[in-house]
C-alpha cells in the first residue's frame, strides 16, 4: 500500500502546557487553534471543528471562482455558511452558499453541482482511512 500513496499536503500541530492552544503550521504558513472558554481553552484560535469547516467553506468558494471565472459569469462574491450538527448516526455539514451576482437558475443549480465537486468535500464524503502512528 505504501508504493500507492502519493502526499498531497503535510501539516504539523504543536502544543505546550496552555489549555489548548496548538500552532498548526502547512508549508510557509501558521495558524492559532484553540478551544473556547466553556471548553477550557484560551478561545485564541478556531476550534478544530471552526478549522475543518473553514478549510470546506474556503475550498468551496475557490472551487466556484474558479468555475465562474472560467465561465465568465458576472459574480461579483461568494459567500459560504457552515454549520456541523451532531446527528444519531455522526454529524452532517450543512453549506448554505449565496452569489452576489446576475444569475439565472440554471446556472445556480449548477453551482451546487460544482461545490460538491471541491476536493474538501470529496475527501470529507469519501473514504477517508486513517492511521495514526507514535513516533
Amino acid at each position: 500500500m505504501d508504493t500507492d500513496k502519493r502526499s498531497v499536503a503535510k501539516a504539523v500541530a504543536n502544543i505546550g502546557r496552555q489549555h489548548y492552544q496548538t500552532t498548526a503550521t502547512s508549508a510557509n504558513h501558521a495558524i492559532i487553534v484553540d478551544e473556547p472558554k466553556e471548553m477550557n481553552g484560551s478561545d485564541t484560535g478556531m476550534s478544530p471543528f471552526g478549522l475543518l469547516l473553514s478549510s470546506l467553506g474556503s475550498c468551496t468558494a475557490i472551487t466556484l471562482r474558479m468555475y465562474i471565472d472560467r465561465k465568465m459569469w458576472p459574480v461579483e462574491e461568494i459567500n459560504i455558511e457552515l454549520e456541523v450538527f451532531a446527528v444519531p448516526k455522526g454529524h452532517l455539514i450543512e453549506s448554505r452558499i449565496s452569489v452576489k451576482g446576475d444569475l439565472e437558475h440554471q446556472q445556480i443549480s449548477r453551482l451546487i453541482d460544482i461545490a460538491n465537486a471541491c476536493p474538501i468535500h470529496r475527501l470529507l464524503a469519501g473514504n477517508i482511512m486513517m492511521n495514526t502512528i507514535v513516533a
